[in-house]
């Protein structure tokens, strides 16, 4: 029972971790433009409805290549992406 417990606030805890991390600490001087983010993205397939800064992220509300709805975060320095919703 102690070992499913553990589990269950472990989980939580690393959720909650995420939630609170920045994409990146490096100077927005250092990032790629909207212009440039926005290009690498639609390259991915992505249709983009909403482009915002979140977190030291570019967050991307839209369409994934597969047509169903999307938030997704990327790396603002190298557009990779790092999660989604």
């Amino acid at each position: 029972m102690q070992r499913i417990a553990l589990a269950a606030v472990l989980s939580i805890a690393s959720l909650s971790a995420f939630a609170g991390q920045s994409c990146t600490d490096a100077p927005k001087s250092s990032w790629m433009s909207k212009e440039q983010i926005t290009a690498q993205v639609k390259g991915m397939g992505y249709t983009i409805k909403k482009l915002d800064v979140e977190d030291n992220c570019y967050e991307v509300k839209g369409l994934d290549k597969d047509g169903k709805k999307v938030e997704a975060y990327f790396n603002p320095v190298d557009g990779k992406l790092v999660k989604t919703k």
